[in-house]
């Protein structure tokens, strides 16, 4: 399960709606081992497209680095769908290269529906599990 603070659900979709039409990408990171998303970190979709995205490879390097730093991990990776229903797709399997992390998926299909849903994508498993939304970590 993901349990993940309101103020950072909001930051994702306000991120997804502000790139709409193109896919929004990024990460929350989370103290290493804690399985708890903390810090938001808004990315650029380096192919700046509707149906698809990629971290561009310098931004990645740096916030990977950054992470390392401060001893965080990417505990939530996000991304947008932006007419599609929000389920990895196989490129965004392919893609999924953190098994411990949260991919969460946000449709902009809808300007007045938010669909906000996660998995867990191991070895090209997709696995979807509940979201639990804080106001706060307790």
């Amino acid at each position: 399960m993901l349990t993940i603070a309101r103020e950072l659900v909001d930051k994702i979709v306000a991120h997804a709606r502000a790139d709409h039409p193109d896919e929004a990408c990024g990460v929350i990171a989370g103290p290493v081992g804690s399985g708890r998303p903390e810090r938001f970190i808004p990315m650029e979709n380096a192919e700046r497209s509707p149906t698809f995205y990629r971290f561009d490879s310098m931004e990645q390097f740096r916030v990977w680095r950054d992470m390392d730093d401060r001893d965080e991990e990417p505990v939530v990776i996000y991304h947008s769908h932006t007419a599609t229903e929000a389920y990895p797709s196989r490129t965004d399997v392919a893609y999924a290269s953190e098994p411990n992390a949260h991919y969460v998926l946000v449709s902009t299909a809808s300007e007045d529906d938010v669909e906000f849903r996660s998995y867990r994508i191991v070895e090209g498993v997709i696995t979807e599990e509940p979201v639990k939304i804080v106001e706060a970590y307790g």
